[in-house]
């Protein structure tokens, strides 16, 4: 079985490779949705294996001496993002759920929604416990891309904090121009380096479709 954790040409990509070694493909509906979307979008369905088995909420699966469970726990990177869990081992796959120290893409035309993303992060630290080590999408240079909770803590609080210079600057009086010109997000000094552009250009469409 391969899992796909969403449906990014970076996370997906790699299926067509997989045709014919594995039985299952398994994603969240909406990853599959907007795979297919995307592909047709950019002409590049000859290139896809799209998943055979999706599931809406919750998935678990005995494998070996091993339980699998994917969630998914709302809106986040995108709208179809799922948490994979080991549970024998107690290791949680986040894919583009957790950027550590590096700025998240928000794919806001694939459902992604930072207000949400805090909440789907609040779900899991709810949800696992304080020995999971999670394994995350990307991180930032000179970081790791495993860790533990307190790094999801981190990472969801600078969301808060993107979504709170945002709203800020909107109040302040000043254009998305200007607003994007900014290289730090106040709060979170450790998110260094370019592309804070994408996640600030999505809090403020974000809170001005509100």
């Amino acid at each position: 079985m391969l899992i796909n954790t969403h449906h990014h040409g970076d996370h997906s990509g790699g299926n067509i490779s997989f045709k014919g070694l594995v039985e299952h493909v398994l994603a969240h509906e909406n990853s599959k949705k907007n795979q297919e979307a995307g592909a047709i979008k950019n002409k590049s369905e000859d290139k896809q294996l799209y998943p055979d088995q999706t599931y809406t909420n919750v998935w678990c699966q005995k494998v070996g001496k091993e339980k699998i469970c994917l969630y998914y726990f709302g809106a986040g990177h995108t709208n179809g993002d799922s948490f994979v869990h080991f549970e024998r081992a107690n290791i949680v796959h986040c894919g583009d759920l957790v950027f550590n120290r590096r700025h998240p893409y928000v794919d806001r035309g694939a459902g992604a929604n930072i207000k949400s993303w805090i909440q789907v992060l609040d779900k899991a630290l709810q949800k696992f416990d304080k020995d999971t080590q999670y394994i995350f999408g990307h991180a930032g240079t000179g970081y790791k891309v495993t860790g533990t909770a307190d790094d999801l803590k981190i990472f969801q609080e600078y969301l808060g904090n993107v979504l709170k210079f945002t709203e800020a600057e909107i109040k302040a009086g000043k254009t998305k121009e200007e607003f994007l010109k900014n290289k730090m997000i106040p709060g979170s000094d450790e998110w260094k380096g370019d592309g804070a552009s994408r996640p600030l250009e999505a809090a403020w469409d974000e809170l001005h479709a509100k």
